[in-house]
């Protein structure tokens, strides 16, 4: 199925006058709850400013999608609006929001939603689909830009349609100190390790860099009558310029394709106790998803 065809007309606004991100979601609002009066917006308004609390829906490229699973509605509704002179708003890429995409679904239909919302993200991604909505100037014209995007909502949803695209590696050659210090600024607790050709080549965690200061850890477990001191912890912070990457990561690495559907991502998550796995496409890293991933964009929402 297309994604223009479970697009209302009536729910589409081609010129928002709002100047904020938070007005613009309200002015959406207003143009659902016109159509539909037996929907009580105030639950509504509130589901969806509890979502932003917990997390920007602000997707970049210009692009945001706020959204509620809710029980105050009874089927998915979705509105989109446009605004042509950008809202204000704390996006990652710096970029002004221009398309704003809202989503209301019933708790009990959060497959349908999170499929919905893969297909609006594929749509954003696409290079030139923001100029050509701010180039329409009717509703008509909206739908045929998306409607000529091709994009469609998918029955199953894969690893690329919630996996990070920017990943965050590392190579052979990198020294302790600069795996230690990507982790702390990114708050991320392991690293893909990849080659010049971008072909995965291992991965190494936190806990290979506490492994790197307790290398007989075993025999002091086995051994709980014996006195610890922070020593090992400083001969790594004394070393950690000269040990490399290779000398600590784990070559044993599982990959999936992009195309590998989330349930069974995530069966291979728990049956193998992976944090991480990276995603390949053509022999190249081209993402990875994570456990928080899965929690966060599918069983959270």
């Amino acid at each position: 199925m297309k994604l223009v065809d479970i697009l209302d007309k009536d729910l589409i606004v081609p010129r928002l006058k709002a100047e904020y991100k938070d007005a613009a979601i309200s002015e959406i609002l207003d143009r659902i709850v016109a159509k539909y009066p037996h929907l009580d917006r105030k639950i509504i308004a509130q589901r969806i400013t509890e979502r932003e609390e917990i997390e920007n829906t602000s997707y970049g490229r210009g692009f945001a999608f706020p959204h509620a699973r809710t029980d105050a509605v009874d089927e998915m509704y979705i509105s989109v609006g446009i605004s042509k002179q950008g809202l204000e708003d704390d996006t990652g890429d710096k970029q002004r929001l221009h398309v704003i995409c809202l989503m209301l679904t019933p708790s009990t239909i959060s497959k349908s939603y999170l499929q919905t919302l893969s297909a609006f993200a594929n749509f954003a991604r696409t290079s030139g689909n923001t100029e050509k909505l701010l180039a329409a100037n009717t509703v008509e014209e909206i739908i045929k830009v998306i409607d000529e995007s091709g994009v469609e909502v998918k029955r199953e949803l894969s690893v690329s349609d919630v996996m990070k695209r920017k990943v965050i590696t590392v190579k052979r050659e990198d020294s302790l100190k600069t795996v230690a210090n990507l982790m702390f600024k990114h708050r991320i607790s392991g690293l893909i390790v990849v080659d010049d050709e971008d072909r995965v080549v291992g991965m190494i965690s936190n806990r290979d860099l506490i492994k790197a200061a307790l290398p007989d850890y075993q025999s002091l477990i086995s051994n709980l009558a014996m006195s610890y001191d922070s020593e090992s912890f400083e001969n790594v912070l004394r070393t950690e310029e000269n040990i490399r990457v290779l000398q600590l990561m784990d070559t044993n690495v599982e990959s999936i394709g992009e195309n590998t559907s989330v349930v069974e991502a995530a069966a291979l998550m728990l049956f193998k106790d992976l944090r991480r796995v990276p995603i390949d496409k053509n022999g190249k890293l081209a993402g990875v998803i994570t456990i928080s991933d899965i929690v966060s964009k599918i069983i959270r929402g």
